[in-house]
């Protein structure tokens, strides 16, 4: 089947280079000539595990190919989605500028019967308005019909997740529209669910707002646990056992970033605003996350008195490991914040020194490395749980950092076994003091020397998974 891809963003352009692999013969279109010179060559704009080689297996089996040229790339495909981008406005709405660029383009070159796909994620509504565009553009009649079809990846595991994904969803009245897209994902063996268009749009939204308000509420429950002496590690261990909840998305943490959850989240609540809606809960969920990022300032304002010739090591920049997006990355956030007390910061991440580069216009000393990140630093932030921090020589970090500040906000490390390293460690929701006052209603209760248990649980509850 031919396919027509409109973006080579992250959606667009996994979605390409899958659709590709599975024996489709694949055409990404993009406006950005620089972007797809460089594809053409087989560079990914992107880092995201599997998918430069994918690219350039299939450029070379003459299955992918990329263009600037629209009215070159739609003749003769059944199918073409929409990918390009749809960010958030100042007030949390949704931009759909470029979705309504490539609609006005599709149906300037629109000849024959087609299935056009939204596949960028889009506020409810979305899809009615794609069609009165392109039928207001059309040069000369022709049937289509617009499906949605909502993505679900997770940028560092995109491939995985395309392959091995847990339902594909086509949101259409069309049984001609569905009946194509059920062949063109056949390959994939995977459970499909048909709605209508508004109810498509939004699973996108009402998953990723779900989600992201499981990962609030168990950074909430962290920030009690820190109160109370609890271990946020073993209540998330002991939720996660009950089937009903389940392990994922409990890793309690500074809060979560990225191009999909805060973004989402933001047009659920204008939907819900459009609509006459106070969505209460996605309210609260942005809010906690927002004050979550502030946890490592908020403990380091307690230990350090005098910013002057403070020097913090950042490990981690991509506001997940697997991805070199920094975009809402709490290291952002936390950057910004330390250079505004006058902090000189260092910082390390494995893929994301260049984007955060881009972004950030004052002076931050990136380094090649973990060790050289967190050299003569009075503290350290740990902001990203990559596996390469995971196997760093904690030993040889405490002998190059000035003090022994280690801020774990993600949780990789044991707290016994930091502080028997040497490290002053402050983990997110793990109560590190040895005395405890609790003050309840029927008088006050003192509690020395509380005994933490050995944690032993993997607290890999939102891992990333590769292919093999």
């Amino acid at each position: 089947m031919k396919v027509t891809v409109v973006g080579t963003g992250y959606v667009g352009l996994v979605t390409g280079a899958c659709l590709a692999e599975i024996g489709h013969h694949v055409i990404c279109v993009d406006q950005d000539e620089m972007k797809i010179e460089k594809l053409k060559r087989g560079i990914s704009p992107i880092y995201e595990a599997y998918l430069e080689d994918m690219i350039f297996r299939n450029i070379q089996e003459q299955r992918l190919s990329f263009s600037i040229d629209m009215e070159a790339a739609m003749p003769g495909s059944q199918v073409v989605f929409i990918a390009v981008g749809t960010p958030s406005l100042e007030d949390g709405d949704v931009d759909l500028s470029q979705v309504e660029k490539a609609a006005r383009e599709i149906g300037k070159h629109l000849s024959a019967y087609t299935v056009i796909v939204s596949k960028s994620t889009v506020p409810v509504g979305s899809c009615r308005r794609i069609a009165q565009i392109i039928k207001k553009n059309l040069i000369k009649e022709v049937s289509f019909d617009v499906v949605s079809n909502p993505e679900f990846l997770r940028e560092g595991t995109a491939i995985y997740d395309t392959f091995h994904g847990d339902r594909i969803v086509f949101g259409s009245r069309s049984k001609k529209a569905v009946d194509i897209l059920t062949e063109l994902y056949k390959p994939l063996h995977q459970k499909i669910l048909v709605t209508d268009p508004e109810s498509a749009e939004l699973i996108k939204y009402a998953s990723n707002a779900f989600l992201a308000t499981k990962i609030s509420f168990i950074n909430e429950m962290a920030n009690l646990c820190e109160k109370t002496g609890g271990d946020i590690q073993a209540v998330a261990e002991g939720m996660g056992m009950d089937q009903r909840i389940g392990n994922k998305f409990l890793q309690a943490g500074i809060g979560f970033g990225g191009a999909c959850f805060p973004k989402d989240v933001s047009g659920l609540l204008k939907t819900g605003e459009k609509y006459g809606y106070d969505f209460k809960i996605i309210r609260q969920t942005l809010a906690v996350n927002s004050t979550q990022k502030q946890k490592p300032l908020e403990i380091l304002e307690k230990i350090i008195e005098d910013w002057k010739d403070i020097k913090i090591g950042i490990l981690g920049l991509a506001f997940k490991p697997g991805t070199d997006d920094v975009r809402e990355a709490p290291a952002l956030y936390i950057i910004k914040e330390l250079y505004g007390r006058g902090v000189h910061v260092k910082a390390y991440d494995p893929v994301a020194n260049d984007n955060m580069q881009s972004v950030l216009s004052f002076p931050v000393t990136y380094c090649n490395n973990p060790y050289d990140a967190v050299s003569d630093c009075d503290a350290v932030i740990l902001v990203t749980e990559w596996q390469e921090f995971k196997e760093l020589s904690l030993r040889k970090i405490r002998r190059l950092m000035k003090r022994k500040i280690f801020i774990d906000g993600r949780n990789v490390f044991a707290s016994e076994s930091m502080k028997k390293k040497g490290f002053d460690y402050y983990p997110i929701g793990i109560c590190c003091k040895e005395i405890m006052t609790q003050n309840l209603v029927e008088g006050e209760i003192y509690i020395d020397e509380i005994e933490k248990s050995n944690y032993t649980g993997s607290g890999t509850w939102n891992q990333i998974f590769t292919c093999n």
